[in-house]
């Protein structure tokens, strides 16, 4: 392969370039940057995620979440970027969490599903005729260490966050976080926090824009979809104050 022409690096996931990038790793983490927000907070009374979704049609199911997963009754994932490919990554870490189970008769970590699937993310940037994936995890919940998040990027790495965004609007989420965020804060502080952070990052809010968000409190230690109407009291105010900001 003649690797002086223009683009050669580009097209070979398994060529690094004379500065030591590899370029389609690079792409993949742009397709996360352009994604849908996703975030997670935690706190000494549990963990929330939450994600920014919206509907392309009224005949699309409004209950049906694709960005937000299940990975083990303490254990969740939100995504950003390509949909497909973290719903593959999450069907491997429920494999390998379940397997974790089977094999030591204990709850799985967070840090030992997270740290797996950042293994998988990096085979996937060394072999030639594949890509890596386009799709990024905050991988979160509450084990025997307390509550703990992962963020696992298309690269393979893997890093440990109190409080974490991904997407389009992860920069303005951090912000907040990192005026407003305290680890003593109460899982309803932490609710509240994360639906102020996804609502101050995004620039449009339409008919079809909707939140999702879930919790797992350290208590019971167990996966659980806040329904919209007990969003709904907190989002309200939130939405109105960013009506208000836009018209001025």
């Amino acid at each position: 392969m003649a690797l002086g022409i223009a683009g050669a690096y580009d097209r070979a996931i398994t060529v690094f370039s004379p500065q030591g990038r590899l370029y389609q790793v690079e792409y993949a983490l742009e397709t996360v940057r352009s994604g849908s927000t996703a975030l997670a907070v935690t706190c000494k009374e549990g963990v929330v995620m939450a994600v920014e979704e919206r509907m392309h049609t009224r005949l699309q199911n409004p209950d049906f979440s694709w960005k937000l997963f299940q990975v083990d009754e303490h254990i969740g994932a939100a995504a950003a970027g390509l949909n497909s490919d973290a719903r593959v990554l999450v069907d491997n870490a429920r494999i390998y969490s379940q397997t974790l189970r089977l094999s030591y008769d204990e709850e799985p970590t967070i840090e030992a599903v997270a740290k797996r699937v950042g293994d998988i993310m990096q085979i996937y940037t060394q072999h030639a005729g594949v890509r890596p994936f386009g799709a990024a995890l905050l991988i979160s919940g509450v084990d025997r260490t307390g509550s703990r998040l992962f963020y696992a990027e298309p690269s393979g790495l893997v890093l440990e966050y109190d409080a974490w965004a991904i997407g389009r609007g992860a920069d303005r989420v951090k912000e907040v976080f990192e005026s407003s965020y305290k680890k003593e804060m109460t899982l309803d502080e932490a609710v509240k926090l994360a639906l102020q952070a996804l609502v101050s990052s995004v620039d449009k809010i339409d008919e079809g824009w909707t939140v999702r968000l879930v919790k797992i409190p350290a208590a019971t230690k167990t996966y659980t979809q806040v329904p919209p109407a007990e969003l709904d009291p907190i989002l309200a105010p939130l939405l109105e104050e960013k009506k208000k900001g836009g018209q001025r």
